[in-house]
């Protein structure tokens, strides 16, 4: 098994092989492209985000600066909007739903490393799932780690730090973040639109 099957396969792999390390400067190049154009070479932008990332919907949107590890472990889904400064260190697959709001300075973090010092000196880490699921909102500022699944229609609230599940249609909060309440009718604001 070649270190990057490892890695897809979740399994701890060298971050040090010299096809992981080509993998990263290809994502970085693109990144760095990526970050440098306009607002006006929008086109561009969209050739270079979906050459980027293991798969991208219709009608997406990034505000760079971004950064991606690998890039081609994000997943994303139809009309999800992702605000500037967003990072995802992508050893582990991250999939993100359809209709998700990523607020500014959001950070996804699946590397784990190893715990004995001799063992993390070595270069090799895991990568750890996340899965955030259809029509969450997570607020600005927020950590998400490996190994988390976050359901549809969860509300993230700004600045925390999300260490495990988070149920769907959840108003979660705080570090370590906590489900807070469960979303419900009355919390419907725009009812005064009409039909």
């Amino acid at each position: 098994m070649t270190q990057k099957e490892r890695r897809q396969a979740g399994l701890y792999f060298c971050a040090l092989d010299p096809e992981i390390h080509e993998e990263r400067l290809r994502a970085q190049t693109l990144i760095q492209r990526y970050n440098s154009l306009t607002p006006a070479e929008h086109q561009e932008a969209e050739e270079i985000i979906r050459s980027l990332l293991g798969s991208m919907g219709e009608r997406c949107h990034f505000v760079p600066p971004i950064f991606f590890d690998y890039g081609s472990n994000v997943h994303i889904g139809d009309h999800s909007f992702v605000n500037s400064n967003f990072t995802a260190l992508d050893a582990g697959r991250i999939e993100i739903g359809k209709c998700v709001f990523i607020g500014p300075n959001v950070s996804i973090y699946t590397p784990a490393h190893p715990l004995l010092a001799e063992e993390r000196n070595t270069g090799y880490e895991q990568g750890k799932p996340v899965t955030i699921g259809d029509n969450v909102w997570i607020g600005g500022s927020v950590i998400i780690l490996g190994g988390v699944t976050i359901g549809d229609g969860a509300v993230i609230g700004a600045g925390s730090v999300v260490t495990r599940d988070i149920p769907a249609n959840t108003i979660a909060i705080g570090n370590p973040c906590r489900p807070l309440r469960t979303i419900t009718e009355d919390d419907r604001v725009l009812s005064e639109l009409g039909d």
